[in-house]
């Protein structure tokens, strides 16, 4: 019995021994010494390791085993310096080796040096000097870093960490370099578990079809997908799209832009403008919509289609504009509205449907359907058709409230240099013509019905009128003709929504838009840093520098310091490693 008590009393006092109190210091065990020395010249106070035959030195600390060829322990300190082959392994998961590391047991930081690498399942990085802190589970290096994951080789200057994450956090001149993309950013996040990439700073990713330009955004390596914000650019084959928001789908061959959008078809110089739009690379197609516009050159002189949705789709001889609801255009000389616009770049026909309206310089044009005709070679306009209830309303420019009309089944124009000369009216016509001598004294009105017209205008303006097959038509003096029979039947007067300038097609809705707020511009686009508040501290020492360079020098001497600060081993490691170095 009293054997028995001893043995338990020895046993409390060993578990005692062995149990570590709150705030107190694990010490580095030597696990293997191979051959021991002391230097006091050199080293003192501290004992110094080297390996044997039967292995490496090794030690052990809280977790992490450490083999060397040769090791200088300052066991007061509880701090060692390892030299040659260095091999550390923490867990299952964790492995680096070097040529030399420096290791403080209290603080549980250590600096490697000298062909270091860090390995995990996911990753290997390769550095020269790397600054590992054990209590944060961080690494941080500022001599260059190469990682390679399965697929891809990422480089940096300056880089950090984070294990816990399994997250690097790229600080300056990073490149991803994959068969089948490239990625340039000056600062970029990056998991190793999802291979997701958060791009902060001018950003370029390069594809075999394609090129992506922003100042921030989101990047799945793998599916080459993403997200981008601040002055973002896509360069799609012969497109370039332009937008606040930008997503891309390589797979899909789909992109998509929000707010302050313009595409660019630099083929059929052709831009997209509206405040969202897709873009589908397979079916060479985009659509886009809200204040949406298309803006095409004509002989020097842009043609502005609006509609609440515009459509374009085709290859550029098939090319096809659509427009849909509230459509309006506008050319120098030339603008109309209608519900719906069909555009044909083979065919060069432009249909206007469904109440359609044109005035071409001072004259109206309506009927059931407006075709309009380019040449397609010249890309000029050739010939317009109106077909069934053709109206020609012409606003007498010498008389109050009179208007010259012609109408009949059809209309036939024929465009000299962009510029309507000729118009053939056929079948059932009529004419109202307010007639003046060359003096431009009133003379009377001419009111004729007959089966066919021909008009000529001069800077369009009717100059000539020509009466075909048994025209019946009086000569009205001013007094003799009653005002309610001045007016063909149909007569309708749309001057009021005539556009004089590119900004007319626009009406109060599209001008008071409300955008949507792009996520990103001015917050993180990583949603698990959103929800991080320590994240902001160190946002604001790897936030683009601004190009002033005094400002740039402070903020990079400061950023400099708050890493050394964060990173040292402790006070005079620094300094003794560069002395030991230097006496070895």
């Amino acid at each position: 019995m009293k054997k028995l008590f001893v043995l338990l009393f020895l046993a409390q006092i060993a578990f005692s021994q062995n149990k570590k109190a709150p705030g107190e210091k694990t010490v580095i065990k030597i696990v293997y010494g191979g051959n021991l020395n002391v230097n006091e010249e050199k080293f003192p106070g501290a004992k110094i390791f080297s390996k044997t035959e039967t292995g490496q030195v090794r030690f052990e600390h809280e977790g992490m085993d450490m083999w060397c060829d040769r090791a200088v322990l300052f066991q007061d300190r509880n701090w060692v310096k390892a030299y040659g082959n260095v091999f550390i392994q923490q867990g299952d998961s964790l492995e680096m080796s070097s040529e030399y590391i420096e290791y403080d047991g209290n603080e549980k930081l250590a600096v490697s040096k000298r062909n270091v690498r860090l390995q995990n399942p996911d990753m290997t990085l390769s550095t020269d000097t790397l600054y590992f802190d054990r209590n944060k589970q961080e690494a941080y290096f500022n001599t260059k870093g190469i990682v390679k994951d399965s697929a891809s080789t990422l480089t940096s200057i300056e880089g950090r960490y984070f294990m816990q994450k399994n997250k690097y956090q790229f600080l300056k001149d990073v490149q991803i370099d994959n068969p089948e993309y490239t990625v340039n950013s000056a600062q970029l996040d990056y998991y190793t578990d999802s291979k997701h990439a958060y791009m902060y700073g001018p950003s370029t990713i390069k594809g075999k079809e394609y090129t992506i330009f922003c100042k921030r955004g989101f990047y799945n390596t793998v599916s080459e997908r993403g997200y981008f914000v601040k002055e973002s650019r896509i360069d799609y084959d012969n497109r370039i799209i332009n937008g606040d928001s930008l997503y891309f789908e390589k797979n899909n061959e789909f992109a998509s832009a929000t707010n302050n959008i313009k595409i660019t078809d630099t083929i059929n110089k052709m831009i997209l403008k509206g405040h969202y739009g897709e873009v589908f690379k397979a079916k060479d197609s985009a659509f886009i919509t809200k204040r949406a516009v298309a803006i095409s050159l004509v002989e020097e002189d842009s043609m502005y289609i609006h509609g609440d949705r515009l459509v374009v789709t085709g290859p550029q001889q098939n090319r096809i504009i659509r427009a849909y609801k509230n459509v309006k255009f506008f050319k120098t000389d030339m603008s109309g509205k209608c519900d719906s616009l069909f555009a044909d770049n083979k065919s060069g026909v432009t249909k206007l449907l469904r109440n359609p309206v044109m005035w071409n310089g001072d004259s109206q044009m309506t009927g059931d359907t407006i075709f309009l005709i380019s040449n397609v070679k010249t890309e000029k306009l050739d010939s317009l058709k109106v077909i069934n209830n053709a109206f020609i309303v012409q606003k007498d420019t010498l008389g109050e409230n009179n208007y010259n009309q012609v109408k009949g089944q059809n209309l036939y124009g024929k465009f000299k240099d962009n510029k309507l000369y000729e118009v053939d009216v056929i079948k059932n016509t009529e004419v109202i013509y307010f007639m003046y001598n060359d003096k431009s004294e009133f003379i009377g009105i001419n009111k004729t019905i007959c089966s066919a017209i021909n008009l000529t205008l001069n800077n369009n303006q009717i100059e000539d009128i020509t009466f075909f097959t048994r025209p019946d038509g009086v000569i009205y003096p001013d007094a003799d003709l009653p005002k309610n029979a001045r007016k063909l039947r149909g007569f309708i007067w749309r001057g009021d929504e005539r556009m004089y300038s590119k900004d007319d097609i626009f009406d109060e809705d599209d001008n008071n838009l409300v955008l949507p707020v792009i996520r990103g511009l001015n917050n993180p686009i990583d949603p698990l840093e959103e929800e991080n508040p320590e994240k902001e501290v160190f946002k604001s020492t790897i936030k683009t520098l601004p190009p002033d360079k005094a400002k740039k020098k402070k903020m990079l001497e400061q950023k400099k310091a708050l890493e050394k600060k964060k990173m040292t081993v402790q006070p005079t490691s620094k300094k003794k490693v560069k002395e030991i170095e230097e006496k070895e």
